[in-house]
């Protein structure tokens, strides 16, 4: 590992990403920062995935496989919620989720 920095030290950032990235997908009513809320989670997963391969198995690169698959589902996922957003805004000209509520009908 990383001289002086160990374990559960990553896990406890993690952990704090993760929490944080819940939090703001239950308390906010923006689109965006939902959004980013969402990346927030995903990103705590990554860190995990390499903690973890790297913990047990030093010489394997699957833990870094795995972040690099979720950093592509991100980066895809971000571009199909901007682009429904930018339409979102365009239709409501607001990005609040309680606008989303006409949808529906």
């Amino acid at each position: 590992m990383i001289q002086g920095i160990g374990v559960t030290d990553f896990f406890i950032i993690s952990t704090l990403m993760f929490f944080m990235g819940v939090y703001g997908f239950i308390t906010r009513k923006n689109l965006i920062t939902i959004l980013i809320a969402i990346e927030l989670i995903l990103n705590a997963v990554a860190i995990n995935f390499v903690i973890i391969n790297k913990y047990l198995y030093p010489e394997g690169l699957h833990g870094q496989i795995f972040s690099i698959f979720i950093i592509a589902v991100a980066a895809a996922e971000v571009a199909i919620a901007i682009a429904i957003v930018i339409d979102f805004y365009r239709t409501h000209k607001s990005v609040s989720v309680e606008e989303g509520e006409m949808m529906k009908y």
